[in-house]
């Protein structure tokens, strides 16, 4: 989320998950009062960092000010050198990147290299004004990566700043409303997966797996939070997931080194709360293992969940998949639609009636149809949400002019002025006003000569 506008010179960088809004200074450009905060921070290499009160967000947006008013900003060299560092930044940090996040995530290099340093480096040569990237998540704020991204960015020369849930982002628009300052939101939300039968189960599975587990472990804002699919059939999609789960992830799923581990204690005891509930102990069909020493849950597929248990009240935001079955799949979107609008809506189907059907009137930030987050990295796609999953939308030239104001100029001669405008108002004038709008040329005519209608 952000403020946009014309006055903001910075590059912006978007932390994905939930953590509140702060912002720090750069070393080379900022006033002494931001630069020491930053420095401050850096003291020891530590995980923790201090306060951002009130006093140093005040600081900060006064060195903003007085940076943007400066003018250095407004080039497009000074702006071209910030992707550049940004991108240098990416290449020669890489390494670094893919062992934090190993340490706080448990994430595999492969996935870091894909949803962090390649989105990194395709979104950095693709924006170029403002960019919004996704990096890391929800832990970020308290781990190894952080520490390491804010001495990096110190290094380059670049900026930071966080998205938030749907709470933050009340937070922040209240706080930005005594400021009128205006906000992109870009949330979350329960994203569904409806499964349509007569499609190839394999590839389709796979495919919201590595949505799924595949994408930190279910904690990423567009992962599938809930799949609907027929009563009919339920069993052989159950089958296939398992099927594939296991020649991913191995028999003993605990043990994988290829899934992320929950992001911190809080978020496994809400995941441990959602799997207890009375409603849903007892539909787990694969997976429920849980570790909290190493803070790990399985994968874990529920079959049958009703919809008014706590699992199917708020994004689950972890390795939880709930599989809601209905009569016939036409359901499914009255289901999607009867709650809150989600961030991303997913369908696997082969039948154009119901895909045509799904993108009419689903409404959600985001549709990808025989596919799952693929679209996030679509740069000529706009992303954003819509109503409880955020407002706004960037990537490519959408995070442009998400973050620019389209200041209108009108330029015009000292010649020619026309006294139709000016008083005192007679119904010559009125007339002639009236024909002009309408663009009759005989009423015009009759106007300007002063002959009336009849």
């Amino acid at each position: 989320m952000g403020g946009g506008g014309v006055g903001y010179p910075q590059l912006w960088l978007i932390y994905r998950p939930r953590i509140l809004i702060r912002k720090h200074g750069r070393r080379e450009s900022f006033p002494d009062t931001s630069t020491s905060t930053m420095e401050s921070e850096k003291k020891g290499d530590s995980c923790t960092s201090s306060a951002f009160d009130a006093a140093a967000a005040s600081g900060l947006v006064e060195g903003l000010r007085v940076e943007f008013s400066s003018g250095k900003t407004r080039s497009y060299q000074w702006r071209e050198r910030q992707l550049k560092c940004l991108l240098r930044m990416t290449e020669e940090n890489e390494q670094e990147i893919a062992r934090t996040l190993r340490e706080d995530l448990s994430k595999p290099e492969l996935e870091a290299f894909i949803f962090e340093s390649l989105l990194l480096v395709a979104a950095g040569l693709r924006n170029p004004l403002r960019i919004l990237l996704a990096m890391v998540s929800e832990n970020s704020h308290s781990g190894h990566f952080y520490s390491s991204c804010r001495r990096r960015f110190s290094e380059y020369s670049m900026e930071e700043k966080h998205g938030g849930n749907g709470k933050v982002g009340r937070i922040v628009m209240a706080a930005a409303t005594k400021h009128l300052t205006p906000v992109q939101l870009e949330l979350g939300g329960k994203s569904p997966v409806v499964v349509d039968s007569g499609i190839d189960l394999k590839v389709s599975c796979r495919r919201i797996i590595a949505g799924k587990w595949g994408c930190n472990n279910g904690q990423a804002c567009i992962s599938p939070d809930y799949v609907i699919t027929t009563k009919d059939y339920a069993p052989k999609l159950v089958d296939a997931l398992k099927h594939e789960l296991q020649r991913f992830y191995g028999k003993n799923q605990m043990e994988s080194n290829d899934l992320s581990r929950i992001v911190n204690s809080n978020h496994f005891s809400r995941l441990s709360k959602l799997l207890d509930d009375d409603k849903v102990s007892g539909k787990v069909v694969h997976g429920g293992e849980r570790d909290e020493s190493k803070l790990k849950i399985a994968p874990t597929l529920l079959l049958d969940v009703p919809r008014d248990s706590l699992i199917m009240k708020e994004e689950i935001f972890g390795p939880l998949l709930p599989i809601l079955t209905v009569d016939r799949i036409e359901e499914s979107c009255d289901i999607i639609n009867s709650g809150t609008k989600p961030l991303a809506a997913y369908l696997f189907t082969n039948d154009k009636k119901l895909t045509e059907k799904f993108v009419m009137s689903v409404s959600a930030g985001g549709l990808a149809v025989n596919d799952t987050i693929t679209h996030f990295g679509v740069p000529s796609l706009p992303f954003g949400g819509v109503g409880e999953s955020g407002m706004g939308a960037y990537h490519g030239k959408f995070s442009f002019d998400a973050f620019s104001h389209k200041k209108a100029v009108l330029y015009r001669s000292l010649l020619g002025d026309a006294a139709l405008r000016y008083p005192p108002y007679t119904k010559r004038k009125l007339g002639l006003l009236k024909a002009l709008i309408t663009g009759n040329f005989f009423a015009i005519i009759r106007a300007i000569f002063g002959f009336s209608r009849d």
